[in-house]
């Protein structure tokens, strides 16, 4: 079993679509929502799920060192395997936490990176006119989008596609991805070498 808590800013759909698969009986056990919008429609998801949600109005707090030191005893209280950033609207700043939960942080983008990393990815690749773009699962550091890459999946833009079309492909791709990615956990793990990441399967030897 893996244990999560995914951290989300907004809409949470990628973390309702995780819940999701959890309830339909796969091995991961979310542990709690932490938001730092507390008006961010993950709560009401997440509470139509009785999954536990922690608000840290990023607003409430003095600093970003204030914030992000709460962030880190949230996060740490409840032990999990992996923390899941599903729409985090916010760069990891934080040593203590990036050196502690080191490889065990992941981000979804919605760009294939270094191609458009930020908060656009979607709509700056489809400006830009790329024929090619989707979605990116990596390791979090303290950049933005630049940690090393787990998961990587491609998609052509057809040319009849408007933005919103391409958003919709998009998303469909993160929900039947993200979660197979965190699954994976399960079976093995992820070693980094300079910017490569390779998975090593556990021994299935008795």
């Amino acid at each position: 079993m893996v244990n999560i808590v995914v951290l989300a800013s907004g809409s949470g759909s990628n973390f309702e679509a995780i819940v999701r698969k959890s309830e339909e009986g796969i091995n991961i056990k979310v542990l709690a929502l932490i938001t730092d919008n507390p008006q961010a429609y993950a709560i009401q998801r997440a509470n139509n799920h009785g999954i536990k949600v922690e608000v840290l109005d990023f607003n409430s707090f003095k600093s970003r060192e204030a914030y992000e030191d709460r962030l880190f005893n949230v996060i740490d209280s409840y032990c999990p395997d992996i923390v899941v950033l599903a729409g985090y609207m916010r760069i990891i700043k934080s040593r203590e936490l990036l050196n502690k939960y080191k490889y065990r942080i992941i981000n979804l983008h919605p760009s294939l990176l270094p191609s458009f990393p930020g908060k656009n990815g979607i709509s700056d690749a489809y400006n830009y006119g790329v024929k090619v773009t989707g979605i990116t699962i990596h390791f979090v550091d303290e950049g933005m989008d630049t940690g090393p890459i787990i998961f990587q999946k491609a998609i052509r833009i057809k040319k009849s596609w408007s933005l919103k079309d391409l958003e919709n492909k998009i998303h469909e791709l993160e929900y039947r991805y993200l979660w197979r990615v965190i699954n994976s956990f399960n079976y093995g793990t992820y070693i980094v070498q300079g910017r490569r990441t390779i998975f090593i399967r556990k021994s299935t030897n008795t």
